[in-house]
């Protein structure tokens, strides 16, 4: 059953849980999800539908990438769990590493976008939701820095520089600059 089909105080005590899965990408797309659905009520208010669409769209996007995140991570732990002698292993980890750097990376683009028109919305929309908006564009810029942060763990420090580091180093300046 997915996270976002499950009750949320169940979700919360899996992510506590010792356990690697969920972590972070997964919090940080539902933090993304979370401020995609404020800133798609804020729009809704301020008659702002094309804005309220595209929160719409983000947050399910969010909530598919959080799954997304879960299972791209697992070949990473079966590459961890290999004989540390194994001469496969190195590669197998950069590999699995690498492939695990794409949710993150889409977490990081989606989050930028929420805080963008979060701003939209704080500047367009009603007076009495600008509380909302505002919320919603620090939560988003929030889990943006998160799945960037991500993004530079799994594939930063390579040579040649993985583009995928700035293109999330990017989406974070977006998000602060919302």
């Amino acid at each position: 059953m997915a996270f976002a089909d499950r009750p949320l105080r169940d979700v919360l005590s899996e992510l506590a849980a010792r356990q690697p899965v969920p972590g972070g990408g997964a919090s940080a797309a539902w933090a993304c999800a979370l401020g995609a659905g404020l800133v798609e009520m804020a729009a809704s208010f301020g008659d702002l539908d094309a804005i309220g669409d595209e929160a719409r769209e983000l947050r399910g996007r969010a909530l598919e990438l959080a799954e997304r995140d879960g299972e791209g991570y697992a070949p990473v732990l079966e590459a961890l769990r290999m004989d540390r002698s194994d001469p496969a292993r190195a590669q197998r980890l950069a590999d699995a590493l690498s492939a695990a750097a794409d949710a993150p990376l889409q977490i990081a683009l989606a989050s930028a976008r929420v805080a963008e028109i979060a701003a939209a919305v704080l500047r367009d929309g009603t007076v009495h939701l600008r509380g909302d908006a505002a919320a919603a564009r620090a939560i988003a810029a929030g889990a943006c820095e998160a799945a960037a942060g991500l993004v530079e763990i799994d594939v930063g420090g390579r040579e040649p520089p993985d583009p995928r580091v700035e293109q999330g180093r990017d989406a974070v300046r977006r998000a602060r600059a919302a």
